[in-house]
């Protein structure tokens, strides 16, 4: 084992197609405080992404009828009286 470098959590699966790489006990879940980091930090990740997506669609449903659409017609109209 010593003298040379060793993926270890890499592992190399036979299939019908030839060989595929797969991740054997990936190097994010080998200790607890690493497999909670990448837990919160995936879990922050997926919310923003949430976030934004639904956030993008619900202005594109409602685009012309929200307060950021329509908020310089009544300012302009504030500015004439």
């Amino acid at each position: 084992m010593a003298g040379h470098l060793q993926a270890s959590f890499l592992s190399y699966a036979d299939n019908l197609d030839g060989t595929i790489l797969t991740v054997n006990r990936s190097v994010f879940l080998r200790r607890n405080t690493t497999m909670l980091g990448t837990v919160f930090f995936s879990a922050f990740a997926l919310q923003l992404a949430f976030d934004t997506g639904s956030d993008k669609i619900w202005d594109s449903v409602n685009k012309g009828r929200q307060w950021k659409d329509i908020k310089q017609r009544y300012m302009e109209q504030s500015d004439e009286e």
